[in-house]
């Protein structure tokens, strides 16, 4: 088979062809501008091949409810130019296909599900901590929807009592995202995350964040596995502190074998950051036998 994948990033969408294996057999990255310059790229590089399905994941809000008028539209985004537009429409006139849809970080969730780390697992959580922060969450082997696709980096924090930064995010002064993103990082310290030295402050107060998040996951969703990606993971040095602080603030209210092997139960992303497009080849084969 032959799976075409888009993960629709606001910086850069990245095309692919894979199997059904998961293997990426082609690729191509192509900026992310406004809709007028940036699909024509994107439907010239699928149009090169005979394809079974397509899979996309995309940056959002997105509208995931197959009833609704808007389903595959990007929606409230604050990239203006994409606001209101009909993504899954504009891959279905040129492709016909199956083509199924999700967000971009639950692409990456159900690509570790489907062939990396959360692999075999009923229940994972996959966390994107970047340029913003996004949750997917994996129950009963499938992506979590509801109402919408779940905004769980937006959860209210405690504070760390060292940390005076106001916070980034527009709509609330103190949750994960305003807090613990890239770019509050930045902002709070004057330099980027990769710049900072790893006996910084910036580690002590970002691990005290996310670990008060994924004590919070832990009690809602009772995942198996916790994974953590994006730019500001590369930071390995975060991974030890942040089991620290869970176990710590988790109190062993939860005792299971899961969470007494920290080591194996919070880790890092795997396929060699390859997630998220291999996710979309999921998504692509799911749609197919749906």
């Amino acid at each position: 088979m032959r799976i075409g994948a888009l993960e629709a990033g606001g910086t850069k969408m990245v095309c692919a062809v894979g199997d059904e294996n998961g293997q990426i057999l082609e690729r191509a990255s192509i900026v992310t501008e406004n809709p007028d310059k940036t699909m024509p790229e994107i439907l010239e590089f699928f149009r090169q091949y005979t394809l079974d399905a397509i899979g996309i994941g995309t940056f959002g809000p997105v509208d995931l409810d197959r009833t609704s008028p808007t389903y595959g539209y990007i929606t409230s985004t604050p990239k203006i130019s994409w606001r209101n537009f009909n993504l899954l429409g504009s891959m279905k006139r040129e492709f016909a296909v199956p083509i199924g849809l999700d967000t971009d970080v639950n692409a990456s969730a159900i690509g570790e599900a489907s062939y990396g780390i959360t692999r075999g697992l009923d229940s994972s959580i996959y966390i994107t901590v970047g340029t913003g922060i996004g949750v997917g969450v994996i129950l009963d082997g499938k992506a979590v929807h509801g109402m919408q696709h779940p905004e769980a980096g937006h959860i209210l924090l405690v504070r760390h009592p060292e940390d005076n930064y106001t916070g980034r995010c527009p709509y609330h002064p103190n949750c994960l995202e305003g807090l613990a993103s890239g770019p509050a990082i930045e902002e709070r310290f004057g330099v980027k995350a990769a710049e900072l030295p790893g006996d910084s402050l910036a580690w002590e107060i970002e691990s005290f964040y996310l670990a008060q998040a994924l004590v919070d996951f832990t009690l809602v969703y009772s995942p198996k596995r916790i994974v953590l990606g994006g730019g500001v993971m590369h930071q390995k040095q975060l991974f030890p502190k942040i089991r620290e602080k869970y176990r710590e603030m988790l109190n062993h209210y939860v005792d299971t074998p899961y969470v007494k092997d920290l080591n194996n139960y919070i880790v890092p992303y795997s396929l060699d950051d390859n997630q998220g497009i291999m996710g979309c080849i999921r998504i692509g084969l799911d749609e197919m036998e749906r």
